[in-house]
């Protein structure tokens, strides 16, 4: 049987041989792809909502360790003693403004003190010495005695006494000045090593008070104008930095408008005498 023949110009195309691959599929024709879908309106502020609640949620309630309180307990009374230690460097002085100078003299002030102290108990140890390498015992320290009377004596304003010192002058043209303040006068002097005080003709001792102000000013019930002399017998050098520290007995006195001068002397004569006193009750305790 004849073969058929195949048609002019190409193969039939609706018959393959067998075994041959099926022809290409022609690509899809060119055109723009379909656009994605936009995404929703309200999505990008659900999303940082979100963000904002968990942020919360890890931040509250605050989830605190043991170390970490450890930690705040420690910087809490460190902060608490540093506003402490600023509050008491900040408190109002009266050094907080003074010289170089003068806090030099109060430190040299306080030296000598420190020295009298060391003078007098050399002084007593060596009286105890006498009194044990005394061949008489006995007349060692009737002598002792003497010496101490006379001591006491002039502390308690029963005989006069004379010696190196100053005189203060406290003028009141305007009556401001105070009892208390011419007793502060006496406590820096006292402080500063005086050994007799006599005031316009009163001899002070240690039971002495101060009563009144301006035109009744009065010492131990007697009165006394001014201005007001104070006579002391002690070391210079000491008793008139006393006075003129900052802050101090002058410039009390002269923010009051009164005025002060200290003069030094090499000799001052505290001659007031009070008359001795018989206790009452107390007796002495030596056999």
């Amino acid at each position: 049987m004849p073969g058929t023949l195949p048609a002019p110009g190409g193969a039939d195309r609706g018959v393959r041989e067998p075994g041959a691959s099926p022809a290409p599929e022609p690509p899809p024709a060119a055109g723009p792809s379909p656009a994605a879908e936009p995404p929703a309106a309200g999505a990008p502020a659900r999303d940082e909502q979100g963000g904002r609640r968990r942020l919360v949620s890890a931040l509250w309630p605050p989830r605190v360790t043991r170390a970490q309180l450890v930690v705040a307990l420690l910087l809490f009374g460190l902060g608490l003693g540093l506003a402490i230690q600023v509050s008491s460097t900040s408190d109002n002085s009266a050094l907080r403004g003074a010289r170089q100078e003068d806090l030099v003299r109060i430190l040299d002030e306080l030296d000598d003190r420190t020295q009298r102290l060391e003078d007098e108990k050399a002084r007593l140890e060596k009286q105890r010495s006498e009194l044990e390498s005394s061949s008489d015992q006995a007349e060692e320290a009737r002598k002792q005695t003497r010496e101490k009377e006379r001591q006491l004596g002039v502390l308690a304003g029963t005989v006069a006494a004379e010696g190196p010192g100053i005189t203060l002058s406290v003028g009141d043209p305007t009556g401001s000045v105070e009892s208390d303040m011419l007793l502060d006068a006496i406590q820096e002097l006292r402080a500063a090593g005086a050994e007799a005080i006599q005031v316009n003709g009163v001899r002070v001792v240690a039971d002495s008070y101060f009563t009144g102000s301006g035109d009744d000013m009065r010492i131990d019930g007697t009165k006394v104008v001014a201005p007001y002399v104070f006579k002391v017998i002690g070391k210079p050098e000491d008793l008139e930095p006393a006075l003129n520290i900052p802050g101090g007995v002058v410039q009390t006195l002269e923010k009051e408008q009164a005025t002060a001068t200290v003069e030094r002397s090499a000799k001052i004569v505290v001659d007031a005498l009070r008359p001795a006193k018989r206790p009452d009750y107390a007796q002495s305790s030596s056999q």
